[in-house]
Formats: structure tokens, C-alpha cells, sequence
């Protein structure tokens, strides 16, 4: 998905959550519409992230205006949404902001926690090509010292050294 896709997501879905708003009683039952939202939002910066690492195509000016505008655009509903439960679910709102912010700490371990077991992997990956090539190394050279031991008998045998 290219960033501009994305960002025409969650717009589709600040629109959708606006036409919910004129048509509920309850700010309560707003949390699947949101949920929405916040789901293309979080999409959108993925992309967003994933097109800063390739770079953009075009002009890219033209799209880091378009880029800002819509983050800016993105910001102030979120404010907006905030409204919605001032004042009378303030405290709904503060346990929306605490478990956003214990979910993100929770991917953030996750993901360091991944990246651990990534870096681990390698390593035993690597551990375990080094034994391989240590045994190889060391069957050769004993089925060489085979070899050289065995001729040197024959040889030995046939000009009767020792003796």
C-alpha cells in the first residue's frame, strides 16, 4: 500500500467516526468506529515508516506536503475525538490513554524481545556452521593421517625398513 492509500484510509475513517458522532447518544458506543480509525492510522504510519526507508517516488516535496497536511489533519481530530469525552467521561478517556500507552511499552518489548531471539538465532546459526566445518576439518585430517599411516606401512613392508 503507498502512503497517499494509506492516509485516504483514515480519512474514509475520520468520516465514518464523524457520521457515527451525529448519530449516537452515548460516547461508549463510539469504540468500534474508533477502533477503525486508530487500526488506518497505525497502518499509515507503517507505510509511512516502510516508504521513508525505500524513499519516495516523484516529487518528494510535493509528498511530504501532502504527508504533513494529512498527519496535521490526523492530529487535530484526534483532539477532537478527546472532546467527545470531556468532561463527563474524562476518566474514560485517561484509561484509554493509560492502556494505549501500556500496549505500546508492551510492543515495544515484544518487539525488542523478538529482536533478541532474531540476534540469538544468528549466533547458534553461526556456532553451529563453525562446529560443522571444526568436524569436517578434523575427519579429514584424520582420514589423511589414515592414509598417510596405512601407505607408510605398505611402504615399509615392501623395502623392509626396520629390519
Amino acid at each position: 500500500m503507498d502512503p497517499l492509500t494509506a492516509l485516504a484510509a483514515v480519512s474514509a475513517a475520520v468520516n465514518l467516526v464523524k457520521k457515527a458522532v451525529k448519530t449516537v447518544d452515548d460516547v461508549r458506543s463510539l469504540g468500534p468506529v474508533l477502533g477503525k480509525y486508530f487500526d488506518a492510522k497505525a497502518d499509515a504510519v507503517k507505510v509511512l515508516e516502510e516508504a521513508n526507508k525505500g524513499g519516495f517516488q516523484g516529487s518528494n516535496m510535493g509528498k511530504a506536503v501532502e504527508l504533513e497536511l494529512a498527519i496535521e489533519n490526523a492530529r487535530q481530530f484526534e483532539e477532537q475525538v478527546k472532546q467527545l469525552f470531556f468532561p463527563h467521561n474524562m476518566d474514560v478517556w485517561e484509561k484509554i490513554v493509560n492502556r494505549r500507552k501500556q500496549m505500546d511499552e508492551d510492543d515495544k518489548a515484544q518487539r525488542r524481545r523478538a529482536a533478541d531471539a532474531a540476534i540469538q538465532a544468528r549466533k547458534r546459526q553461526k556456532e553451529n556452521l563453525e562446529l560443522a566445518i571444526a568436524v569436517t576439518l578434523a575427519s579429514v585430517t584424520l582420514a589423511l593421517l589414515l592414509w598417510v599411516g596405512i601407505e607408510l606401512i605398505y611402504y615399509c613392508q615392501e623395502v623392509k625398513c626396520g629390519n
